[in-house]
């Protein structure tokens, strides 16, 4: 996959409290976070743009087992929890996206109660490729935001992690993903170019 200026990386929740050791861990949230690190390192070299999200929740957020939400306290702003894993090792140029900061209003999507949309608009982004997680929860419904707004879609299947709270509900939620028209492809093929949007030629 050429990366071209209208291009851009999506970079879900990888953030402390989601990685093990956090209050709501993903087992393979600390590998999830390397290999967007790959990602991320490869977009910033072909000076295309990288968008961030994180959970930046107050300390009395709906979600919140404490306030009647499913679950426990997490991504509370100005924490270790809501950093970023440190596997991450964004650049400098990455563009942070803070969510989740209205008390009484849910995140499960990149695009909620945060002006992701209104950015990648102002910046012509025309392509995303999206990984982080949980792949059941804002992967999952950014990918369908995304594509909702017309943008091609990718997403890397080795770069995401379920909270399968029912067993397969990653599994469930790819199949979903890709079914609405978002492409599925690994770390490698995009690194090394074998991944190719239908714009540049090939299904």
């Amino acid at each position: 996959m050429k990366i071209l200026p209208t291009d851009a990386l999506l970079v879900i929740d990888l953030q402390n409290d989601f990685c093990p050791g956090g209050s709501v861990a993903i087992g393979g949230g600390a590998i999830v976070a390397a290999q967007m690190a790959k990602a991320a390192a490869y977009f910033a070299g072909a000076g295309a743009q990288i968008y961030a999200t994180q959970d930046w929740h107050p300390e009395e957020h709906a979600s919140f087992r404490t306030q009647g939400g499913p679950w426990p306290p997490h991504c509370i702003e100005n924490t270790t929890g809501a950093e970023f894993h440190p596997a991450l090792q964004l650049p400098d140029t990455a563009i942070i996206v803070k969510k989740g900061s209205t008390p009484n209003k849910d995140a499960y999507s990149g695009f909620i109660d945060c002006n992701l949309e209104e950015q990648l608009v102002a910046a012509g982004i025309q392509r995303v490729v999206i990984g982080g997680l949980a792949t059941d929860y804002v992967v999952l419904n950014t990918v369908i935001d995304t594509l909702d707004i017309g943008l091609e879609t990718y997403v890397l299947a080795d770069a995401i992690d379920a909270m399968d709270i029912e067993p397969n509900d990653g599994l469930r939620a790819l199949h979903l993903m890709q079914t609405t028209g978002a492409h599925i492809i690994t770390i490698a093929e995009l690194l090394t170019g074998d991944a190719l949007s239908p714009s540049e030629g090939r299904e």
